[in-house]
Order: C-alpha cells, then structure tokens, then sequence
C-alpha cells in the first residue's frame, strides 16, 4: 500500500495582480505536475512564468524530501493565488498635481502529492530461504 506524500512552496511578491494570476492557476488545478509544466509552456500571460516556477519549486521540494516518489504520480492538489502587499505610487499630473495608483502584488501557493514507491521486501526473504 503506497503513502501520499505532500510538499509545498509559497511565492511572495509576484507582479501581477491576482485576478490575472488566479486565471492562469485555474487551468492547471488538479493537473499532473508534468501536464501542468507543458500548459504553462504554451500560456501566454505573464503570471504563467511565476506560477510555473512555483510547481517547479514545489515538486523539487517533494523530490528531495527523502522518500523515494513516483515522478509520474505527482499531481498538484492544492494551487492558490492571494493578493500580496500594496505599494502607493504616485504619477505627475498637469497643474502639478500628484495621482495616486497602487502596485499590486501577488503571492502564489502551490501543494502537490505524489504517492511512495512500493518496496519489495519479500525478495529478501525468499532469498534467505533458499540457502
């Protein structure tokens, strides 16, 4: 019987805003990480790059986390895009007046689980009976 295993990582600060970023994170919820890479390859919005690197990040994380996983059973199980901090900025305007904009960040969360390996411990021990 083979375990999930889960691993995460989070991305602060991304410049996009979320509403643009959560568009791009909708196509690849519930996706492989392998299906997901390849859509975000052929996506043409800015946020595909970030997003792409936080499933990269992601599966690295449970890749090395010392349990031996199946790379092809690693699925994104959990993607989430929440505003991040603003920060007010200010452009010249005739009559030297001052306007106000905000430059919105975005951080992304990203979770995927893949499943163990089965190990074979019987071959051991048919091995020993043997002798």
């Amino acid at each position: 019987m083979s375990e999930t295993r889960f691993a995460h990582a989070y991305i602060k600060g991304v410049d996009s805003m979320p509403r643009k970023a959560g568009v791009v994170a909708s196509l690849v919820r519930d996706r492989y990480v392998a299906d997901a890479l390849v859509i975000l390859d052929n996506t043409p919005r800015r946020a595909a790059r970030a997003i792409k690197k936080a499933i990269e990040s992601a599966n690295a994380n449970l890749l090395n986390s010392g349990a031996s996983i199946d790379p092809k059973t690693i699925r994104i199980s959990r993607i989430s895009v929440t505003a991040g901090t603003r920060i007010r900025r200010y452009v010249p305007a005739s009559r030297g007046r001052a306007l106000p904009y905000e430059k919105v960040s975005s951080n992304i969360f990203v979770e995927v689980a893949g499943e163990e390996k089965a190990k074979k411990p019987a071959e051991k021990a048919v091995k020993k009976e043997e002798k």
